[in-house]
């Protein structure tokens, strides 16, 4: 190939493959994934409980909930990026923001486009979920956005992630699915059971997650449990939050406290502990990317919890 071939501005077109991948390391897949299964799950359990069949719910409320839901994502995560961009080039440089794979302008588009875009969709597709996104976005943009960035603070910051996955999803999806339905506003014991098991699964995710981040936020003052516990200390916590978390779905499923299967939900759970436990025992703390794997499979975990708790329910 010449010289000039290799220096022509051809050469140095944005591929379309390249961007998109950008734009899925962007949205935090992950985040994604665990968004896109907690509308699936909630649309199942709503089936369930209200015996209703699948054709019950249009599709068209489903996948309105699950792109509104996925843009005020994109929305959430993006945000923290463009403020987090010097941070992220220590804790997490592959990020496109702080990789260079995106500019600032890029990336303050795709923020207000898909926060815009999260509002109007929910506003089309009924009451209950627009004011689930607008809360939710409300709390991602205080908890990034100065003056207030109450990321800033532990306990904030925890309470703000483990409030909008834990309780704000959980019970805006399911009141959403009712209103499909046309049943009455209650919330049944299962939806309550799964959302105070997110919620204080969400609360070890929001800890653990600053374990790997701990040089960035330490250089940039941004106060942590990490920082101020040490990592061994929020580790064992997060760990212990977890089997909290599994042991009371296991007591749910023992003395039947909701309309569950309640064999499939013992022995599911008790599984799911014990392998959480082995993975745990080889987790080096002095090994970024192992904290980093490990933290990865308790995302894992909180994926198959929206898999095995729906199934529950349909067996129930």
């Amino acid at each position: 190939m010449s010289q000039s071939s290799q220096n022509s501005p051809l050469s140095h077109k944005p591929v379309p493959s390249n961007w998109l991948y950008a734009f899925w390391k962007f949205s935090r897949p992950h985040t994604i994934i665990g968004t896109t299964l907690s509308v699936w799950g909630l649309y199942l359990i709503a089936i369930a409980v209200s015996s209703a069949g699948f054709s019950s719910i249009p599709l068209s409320r489903v996948f309105g909930a699950w792109i509104a839901c996925l843009c005020g994502n994109v929305y959430i995560v993006g945000l923290n990026q463009l403020e987090d961009v010097d941070i992220d080039k220590i804790n997490k440089p592959h990020l496109p923001l702080a990789s260079g794979e995106f500019s600032r302008t890029q990336g303050q588009l795709i923020v207000i486009l898909t926060g815009l875009l999260a509002l109007v969709i929910a506003w089309f597709t009924g009451p209950f979920l627009f004011g689930m996104v607008a809360i939710s976005l409300a709390i991602g943009t205080a908890y990034s956005l100065p003056p207030i960035r109450l990321k800033q603070f532990p306990f904030w910051a925890a309470l703000c992630i483990f409030s909008v996955r834990g309780t704000i999803v959980n019970l805006g999806l399911f009141l959403h699915f009712n209103w499909v339905l046309q049943q009455n506003s209650s919330i049944p014991p299962v939806v309550w059971v799964l959302t105070v098991f997110v919620l204080v699964f969400t609360f070890a995710i929001a800890i653990f997650k600053d374990i790997p981040d701990m040089e960035g936020d330490r250089l940039y003052n941004i106060t942590t449990f990490t920082i101020q516990l040490g990592p061994q200390a929020v580790f064992n916590l997060a760990l212990w939050v977890l089997t909290v978390c599994y042991l009371g779905m296991i007591l749910v499923g023992a003395i039947r406290l909701a309309s569950v299967n309640s064999i499939f939900l013992v022995i599911t759970h008790l599984i799911v502990l014990c392998w959480m436990w082995m993975r745990s025992l080889v987790v080096d703390l002095q090994d970024k990317s192992a904290i980093a794997q490990f933290y990865q499979f308790i995302w894992k975990l909180f994926f198959l919890e929206y898999l095995m708790f729906p199934i529950a329910c349909l067996l129930a």
